[in-house]
C-alpha cells in the first residue's frame, strides 16, 4: 500500500473541543477514520469525576493530559496530573483517574481493538432479560450482553 498523496487533514483542535469547562463527563472526540490502526480518544471529566478502577488486558495506552488536572491510581502508586503530563499505561495495569477541581481532559492513545467476531450468543440468565451495562466513565449503556468497553469513550465496563 502506497502514503496518500494529499497532505494530512487536520482532525480536531483542542481549544474548540475544550471551550467550557466540563459539566458532564464523557468523550468529547474519538478517532474514526477507516482502516487505521490506532484509536485515539479525547475524554473529559466534570469537577470531582472519577472513572473507577479498571484494568485495560489488552492494550498498552498512553494518556496525555490536554486541560484541567486531577490524580491517577495505580497498583504502583499515585500520580497528580496536570497539562502536558504523560502518562504511559502497560496493559494490565489497574487505574483509576479523579478529576480536580477545575476537571480534567485528557487524550488517550492505543492500538486498535479488533473488530468484534461473530460468534454465538451468550445464554441468557434469570428471566431471559439481559441485563444493561453503563459505563462508569461517560453513563452510556451498552447493549450488547458481551460488551466488554464502553463503545462511545473507550473504557472498561464494569463486570457482573
Amino acid at each position: 500500500m502506497q502514503p496518500p498523496r494529499t497532505p494530512p487533514d487536520v482532525l480536531a483542535r483542542m481549544d474548540r473541543l475544550l471551550g467550557e469547562p466540563p459539566v458532564r463527563s464523557g468523550a468529547v472526540w474519538r478517532l474514526a477514520e477507516r482502516d487505521r490502526q490506532l484509536d485515539a480518544n479525547v475524554i473529559r471529566l466534570a469537577p470531582g469525576a472519577e472513572v473507577a478502577p479498571h484494568v485495560e488486558p489488552d492494550l498498552d495506552v498512553l494518556l496525555y493530559v490536554v486541560g484541567g488536572g486531577g490524580r491517577l491510581r495505580t497498583d504502583a502508586g499515585t500520580v497528580d496530573l496536570s497539562p502536558g503530563s504523560i502518562v504511559g499505561l502497560p496493559r494490565g495495569t489497574s487505574r483509576a483517574l479523579s478529576a480536580g477541581v477545575e476537571g480534567m481532559a485528557h487524550l488517550t492513545v492505543h492500538r486498535r481493538r479488533p473488530g468484534l467476531r461473530i460468534g454465538q450468543a451468550p445464554a441468557p440468565t434469570g428471566s431471559g432479560a439481559a441485563p444493561e451495562t453503563a459505563c462508569r466513565a461517560c453513563g452510556r449503556r451498552a447493549t450488547e450482553t458481551d460488551a466488554r468497553f464502553c463503545a462511545r469513550c473507550g473504557a472498561e465496563l464494569p463486570t457482573g
